[in-house]
């Protein structure tokens, strides 16, 4: 046994996973390395060459480096637990209009379930992962507070892990800039790690074609939806479409008609089939709904409380008042935000730490 205990490390094969493995090796952990096979490419990439983090290239890169400091590495296999959650939530979704993230998902009911299921049954104290992020104490709560390079910051994907899961949790990237890390992995003599590239696609789409990838998955349903209406916000009849679930609110490319002036998409109507657009002042709203609520800081939101919300991931956030109407968060902006999706996470914010979150919500 080492000084410091033993660590579950989920390991992508990425820099940040791999430095993180790293350090805790360098602090005295029994470092036990674990790969998460959640999906075969073959089955999501329509035929076409992708790559991405957990491929065979990246699953060689985390063994090696295991190999390389003499820790354990296992591969676990998630792939149907992976299936029955995350895509089939993500096509439901997109069905029902929405447009989903399933990263927060994944991180909530796979990574960190299977994380801590798995570190029991190998007698680790500790789970550890590559996310841009902290977690601190306060009376007697483990919270998720933002990782110190905001360009990077992962915080907002986190929101859903509850506190029990966050005491046994250590994020050994969130301390550090992302310039720092590819530095750090580099003189430790791993050149390609240092300069390998970053994924910003789905995982599950490494092609990053979601449309291709739910005709794959619902060819009959989206089939039937051909022929939609692409409509003004005024009610005038625009053009056709292909289906409502190839649309996303905030959207400008793709709409497949030409006009004298930019338009977006403003709102999804999935009971007409109808694709609402308009100027980009109308994505502009100063309130919100959000269903599901979860906290972390507080135990419950009583009254109102003033808080940052994020709408999605690279968001910087705006300042708002947040209350609780029965089962679901009021969110009342100081300022207009633009492009709010129903289905995307909405994150709470207390200074730098996460107070919550929940699913935006349709009016």
């Amino acid at each position: 046994m080492s000084r410091q205990g033993r660590v579950l490390v989920a390991m992508s094969g990425g820099v940040d996973s791999s430095v993180a493995a790293l350090l805790l090796h360098e602090e005295g952990f029994e470092v036990v390395g674990v790969t998460m096979k959640t999906w075969d490419y073959a089955d999501t990439s329509g035929g076409k060459r992708v790559t991405g983090c957990c491929d065979l290239d990246s699953i060689h890169d985390a063994r090696q480096l295991a190999v390389d400091l003499g820790f354990q590495h296992i591969i676990l296999d998630l792939r149907e637990e992976f299936g029955n959650s995350i895509i089939e939530n993500f096509v439901d979704e997109y069905m029902a209009g929405r447009t989903p993230n399933p990263c927060v998902l994944c991180n909530t009911f796979i990574k960190w379930e299977a994380l801590l299921k798995r570190a029991d049954m190998m007698d680790c104290e500790l789970i550890a992962t590559g996310h841009y992020a902290n977690v601190r104490e306060e009376n007697g709560r483990h919270i998720v507070s933002m990782g110190l390079d905001s360009a990077k910051d992962q915080s907002y994907v986190l929101w859903g892990v509850d506190r029990e899961s966050l005491a046994r949790t250590r994020f050994p990237v969130g301390g550090f800039h992302k310039s720092e890390i590819r530095e750090l992995i580099r003189r430790s003599g791993y050149p390609a790690l240092a300069s390998k590239s970053e994924s910003y696609e789905i995982c599950f789409i490494p092609d990053n074609d979601y449309r291709g990838f739910l005709k794959r998955r619902e060819p009959e349903a989206t089939k039937a939806l051909a022929n939609g209406v692409l409509m003004s916000s005024s009610g005038e009849v625009l053009g056709e479409h292909d289906g409502y679930p190839f649309f996303t609110v905030g959207q400008r490319k793709g709409l497949g008609i030409a006009t004298g002036e930019p338009l977006y998409v403003t709102r999804i109507e999935p009971g007409t089939n109808t694709v609402v657009l308009g100027p980009k002042e109308e994505l502009n709203k100063t309130r919100m709904w959000v269903r599901a609520p979860k906290f972390q800081k507080i135990d419950r939101l009583d009254g109102e409380l003033e808080a940052l919300v994020k709408v999605r991931y690279k968001d910087k956030g705006t300042p708002a008042t947040i209350r609780m109407d029965d089962e679901r968060v009021l969110v009342e902006f100081h300022a207009q935000v633009a492009g709010i999706a129903p289905g995307q996470s909405a994150v709470f914010y207390d200074g730098k730490d996460v107070l919550g979150g929940g699913f935006i919500d349709r009016e």
